[in-house]
């Protein structure tokens, strides 16, 4: 396996960065609130990068992702890009993807995705009736993808639904789902739940993507920090012990980013990702808290401020590591996985 970014794949990568960090600036993410930056989004639209996740593929997603999480930009790009972009490019009708597709593509259109399957949602005669406590970014989506009971997948357009405003750790535009026999489509052709597996292995990667730019950000704050702050006459980072706590939290930053690319790749090749996927997912969860908890304490009496900027990647990690669930459960679905013989 090589997880080397293709040209393409760096070219988007080096203007996601430019980008985002133009307009990601703290003063504007203090400014935004909960909701989502919509000239960010714009602005993101305006250079083609929704539009080449497709061609770039899921690594190339999760290579944006990490530049989104490095600022901590608000805008939906992991919610459309796995729950709509790559969702429908991957498994819609050659007619869905004919309708959709265009809108998604230049940002007109925000999809997210009501994952994992909890089995609220029920399905009758093309009618879903059930509640999904928060989905992010619902309060920007046109569609909602939808898996019921069966792991079925269902493409619900929001107007039809009711959807209440939540408020979570991290400023994601998130609502509650109520579905009360509201009119949806079947998502694809394909019968079984294959597609259900390879949406939620992707947005796991996709996700765990989101969660190593977050990481990297923190550290990359605390270090700043702790270079320039003096204790006794010395720089904070020339202490043993605040050189461990960034060691410590630079190797689990690595983890999740490798692990994320990993199973990115994977899914890119065909092959089978959802161990890859479980894996970074668990890393993502248990090291994204370490190392967004280091942040903030390498950052002394400063991390306790709520409006410091390392504070905004506290509040992300722990967000990421909620949305992506509890390690014990990680570890247990892999274990099952493993045990069945999966090769991934």
């Amino acid at each position: 396996m090589d997880f080397t970014p293709t040209e393409e794949q760096e070219a988007a990568r080096e203007l996601a960065a430019r980008i985002l960090g133009d307009l990601s600036t703290h003063e504007r993410l203090a400014a935004a609130g909960s909701g989502t930056d919509a000239e960010l989004w714009k602005a993101l639209c305006a250079a083609g990068l929704p539009a080449a996740v497709e061609e770039l593929g899921l690594l190339g997603l999760v290579l944006l992702l990490e530049e989104q999480g490095r600022v901590t930009a608000q805008v939906p790009l992991a919610a459309t890009g796995v729950y709509g972009i790559l969702a429908v490019a991957r498994h819609g009708t050659d007619e869905q993807r004919a309708r959709l597709l265009p809108a998604l593509r230049d940002g007109t259109a925000v999809a997210t995705g009501a994952f994992p399957a909890t089995g609220a949602v029920r399905a009758e005669r093309g009618r879903l009736t059930g509640t999904v406590g928060w989905v992010p970014w619902l309060r920007d989506a046109g569609h909602v993808l939808v898996p019921d009971a069966e792991r079925v997948l269902w493409l619900v357009r929001a107007e039809d639904a009711d959807v209440e405003a939540v408020e979570l750790t991290a400023p994601w535009s998130a609502g509650r789902l109520v579905l009360d026999g509201t009119p949806a489509e079947r998502l694809g052709e394909r019968e079984g739940t294959g597609p259900y597996e390879e949406v939620l292995a992707a947005a796991r990667t996709a996700f765990a993507g989101l969660q190593a730019g977050v990481c990297a950000g923190s550290l990359a704050r605390a270090v700043a920090y702790t270079s320039v702050r003096e204790q006794f006459g010395r720089p904070l980072a020339t202490r043993q012990a605040v050189q461990l706590r960034a060691a410590d939290a630079h190797m689990d930053t690595e983890s999740i980013r490798v692990t994320a690319y990993e199973a990115a790749w994977r899914s890119d090749a065909g092959l089978d990702s959802s161990g890859a996927a479980l894996t970074a997912a668990w890393w993502a969860s248990e090291a994204g808290k370490r190392v967004v908890h280091s942040g903030q304490h390498l950052h002394g009496g400063m991390g306790a401020d709520l409006d410091h900027p390392v504070h905004r990647h506290f509040l992300w990690g722990r967000q990421l590591d909620a949305y992506l669930g509890a390690g014990t459960e990680l570890l247990a679905e892999l274990g099952d996985l493993l045990a069945k013989g999966d090769p991934s």
